[in-house]
């Protein structure tokens, strides 16, 4: 018997013996024994290396979906506070990183879309 199979046949094995709570008990101890272990710089790697295999193999329509699945998600658990709260965090945010001709070169794009203008 293979590797492959030995490990295959463990998991089913498992699988009938343990139900959800088994699961989601060992993944949050491995979870908090990994942040223990790992610095910031870590997760930001693994990240980058999930979202570049993530976008390899899915399309533009599998973003949106995604992306309209959180949205929904996020407006149902939220009230307007929260994104009020944020709303302003971005703002200041940005506003320290941007100067007068960012917002003039902005406030003149939304002009003529709200217009209809192309020029």
């Amino acid at each position: 018997m293979s590797r492959e199979e030995a490990g295959k046949r463990g998991g089913e094995a498992s699988a009938k013996k343990h139900d959800k709570d088994f699961y989601e008990d060992i993944g949050k101890k491995g979870g908090e024994a990994t942040s223990k272990s790992h610095d910031k710089d870590f997760y930001e790697e693994t990240g980058e290396k999930g979202g570049e295999a993530t976008s390899e193999s899915h399309d533009k329509d599998f973003y949106e979906e995604i992306g309209e699945k959180g949205g929904e998600a996020t407006s149902d658990s939220h009230d307007k506070g929260f994104y009020q709260k944020n709303g302003k965090k971005g703002g200041e945010a940005t506003s320290d990183t941007h100067d007068k001709d960012f917002y003039q070169e902005i406030g003149k794009k939304g002009g003529k879309a709200n217009s209809g203008d192309d020029d």
